[in-house]
């Protein structure tokens, strides 16, 4: 296998394992694109038949929600989030429309302490 034929296959590694850890089908994860990438498309992308260009990997990381289109193109290889991050965007996305704007204020209120807080022992 080449090495062009190798990052392809692992590219494709990636982004399905970022889809299954969402539990998301194809259809699924071509709808979150608008339907702009079909599951046929994502499909070819996964198992290293066609390899995604930025355009295609800014839509489907804007899609999955938490990695950038660097991550899925293995130009960077950094999480860009941490496990309680992820474990924090998890929650929000379960939540209701009431749980989000208190989770939201409650992560402003902390942001806010934290600031003064720091602002405090700089003084």
């Amino acid at each position: 296998m080449s090495e062009k034929n190798e990052l392809s296959a692992a590219i494709g590694l990636r982004l399905r394992g970022e889809r299954q850890r969402r539990k998301l089908s194809l259809s699924q994860l071509a709808a979150l694109t608008d339907d702009i990438l079909g599951k046929s498309r994502i499909s070819n992308y996964e198992q290293g038949i066609r390899r995604m260009g930025l355009e295609e990997a800014s839509i489907l990381a804007r899609a999955l929600g938490d990695v950038s289109p660097t991550y899925l193109l293995y130009l960077d290889d950094s999480d860009p989030l941490s496990s309680a991050e992820r474990e924090l965007l998890k929650l929000f996305r379960e939540s209701d429309a009431r749980g989000r704007t208190m989770l939201l204020s409650l992560a402003e209120a902390e942001a806010v302490r934290t600031h003064d807080q720091a602002a405090a022992l700089a003084a």
